[in-house]
C-alpha cells in the first residue's frame, strides 16, 4: 500500500469528528511528565480523560486519589481513568474502548499517553496506524514534549532520544522554570525552536499550564477552519512566504549540540494541486529510500478532483489515511508539507517532489 493510498473518506460520517483524540506526552527522564498530567487533570475540562501511563514516575498522578490496587484501571477522584500499561499499547487502547462501549470505565472522551522518559514516540504515532480497529475509533490529535530547563540542555547534547523527542513535537514545553535560572530557560528555548520551529513552544511553572494548549492540537473535524490547520501545522508553516529557512526568521542562530545537527525541519510549498498518482509516487519514494529518518511529515495539499484540502500526516515509513476536508474554509490554495527529517537535505526532498512532477507531467510514449 502506497503512503496516500488509503483512500477517500467517507462524505456521509466526519472520520475526524467521530474519534477520539490521542495525545501522547513524551519527554526525557525527568522532564516532569507525570506533574504535569497531575496538574491537568485537575482541571474540570479534563474530568473525563483517560491516562494511560507505561512507566510509574517518581511523582504519581494523586497520591491522595489513587488507591494501591493490583487493577490495571483506576477511577482517579476527578472523575479521569488511570491505565498503567503492563501489556502493549493497542491492546490496552483497545481494551479501553470495548469497555467504554459496555459502560464498564467512564465515558472518557480524550485519552492521554505517557511514555517512557527513554521512549522514541513515533512507535506510539505508528500503532494508530497499523491497527485497523484503533484506527477506527481513535485519532491521533498531536506530540507533546517535555523539556528540562534544569538538564534538557545536557540531555539534547548527549541523547538522541532527546533530540528525535523534540523534533517530531507539535507542542513543545519548557518546565522546571521555577528553579533555573532565566538565562539557561531563553537559551533553552532558542534551541529547542531551532531544532523544531514548527511546534508552538510554551512555558510551565511548577507543572501548570493552560490545558487549552493540549486539547485540539490537530483538525478535529472535516469542516475545519483555517487557522485550526494552521496552528496544527506549526508558525513557521502558516507564514505566507513560500521560501522557508530551517529555523524561525530574523533569529540568531543558538548553540547546538551533536545530535541537533542531524535534524532538519522544513516546509515545502506547491502552487499546482497534486494528483493521487504523483503525490503517492512522492511520498512512496521517500518512505522506501529514506524511511527511517523520516521523522514526521504533516501537511494540507491539494488533490485534483477533490472537494477540499487533504490532510496528510505520517512517521518514518508509514502514513494515516487521508482525509478530505471540506471545502470553502479560506484554506490557502498552495499546498505545503512539513517534513522532520534526520541527515536529509531539503534540496533532495525538493528534487524529488519535483522529478515525480515532471514525470507525471509527460506524455505517455507509443509503443
Amino acid at each position: 500500500m502506497t503512503p496516500a493510498s488509503a483512500g477517500r473518506t467517507s462524505t456521509t460520517v466526519d472520520p475526524l469528528a467521530s474519534r477520539l483524540p490521542v495525545t501522547v506526552i513524551t519527554g526525557f527522564l525527568g522532564s516532569g511528565k507525570t506533574t504535569l498530567l497531575r496538574r491537568l487533570l485537575r482541571h474540570p475540562a479534563m474530568s473525563r480523560a483517560a491516562v494511560i501511563i507505561n512507566e510509574f514516575g517518581e511523582v504519581a498522578i494523586d497520591h491522595e486519589l489513587v488507591a494501591a490496587s493490583s487493577e490495571q484501571m483506576t477511577l482517579l477522584g476527578n472523575g479521569c481513568l488511570c491505565c498503567t500499561l503492563r501489556t502493549d499499547l493497542q491492546e490496552t487502547l483497545r481494551e479501553l474502548f470495548v469497555k467504554r462501549r459496555t459502560g464498564e470505565v467512564i465515558d472518557f472522551d480524550r485519552v492521554f499517553v505517557e511514555t517512557s522518559g527513554l521512549a522514541d514516540p513515533v512507535p506510539v504515532l505508528h500503532t494508530l496506524r497499523t491497527d485497523g480497529l484503533l484506527g477506527a475509533q481513535y485519532r491521533l490529535d498531536g506530540v507533546v514534549t517535555l523539556v528540562d530547563a534544569v538538564n534538557g540542555a545536557g540531555q539534547l547534547d548527549t541523547m538522541p532520544e532527546a533530540v528525535r523527542q523534540a523534533a517530531v513535537a507539535d507542542r513543545l514545553v519548557v518546565t522546571k522554570t521555577d528553579i533555573a535560572d532565566g538565562d539557561a530557560i531563553a537559551r533553552l528555548r532558542q534551541r529547542v525552536e531551532a531544532l523544531n520551529p514548527f511546534a508552538l513552544c510554551a512555558t510551565a511553572v511548577d507543572g501548570e499550564l493552560d490545558p487549552a494548549l493540549l486539547k485540539n492540537i490537530g483538525p478535529r473535524a472535516r469542516s475545519a477552519r483555517a487557522d485550526e490547520l494552521n496552528r496544527w501545522l506549526g508558525p513557521v508553516a502558516s507564514d505566507a512566504k513560500p521560501a522557508l529557512e530551517a529555523g524561525p526568521p530574523g533569529r540568531a542562530a543558538p548553540r547546538v549540540g551533536p545530535h541537533d545537527a542531524a535534524i532538519r525541519s522544513f516546509c515545502l510549498w506547491f502552487d499546482k494541486p497534486f494528483t493521487w498518482q504523483g503525490l503517492n509516487a512522492a511520498l512512496q519514494a521517500l518512505a522506501e529510500l529514506r524511511g527511517p529518518d523520516l521523522l514526521r511529515v504533516k501537511g494540507i495539499v491539494h488533490v485534483e478532483g477533490e472537494g477540499g484540502p487533504i490532510v496528510l500526516q505520517g512517521a518514518q515509513h508509514l502514513f494515516h489515511p487521508p482525509v478530505t476536508l471540506e471545502g470553502g474554509h479560506h484554506t490557502d490554495p498552495r499546498s505545503r508539507i512539513v517534513f522532520i527529517v534526520r541527515n536529509i537535505s531539503r534540496e533532495s526532498v525538493e528534487a524529488l517532489f519535483a522529478a515525480v512532477q515532471v514525470l507525471g507531467a509527460a506524455p505517455a510514449q507509443d509503443d
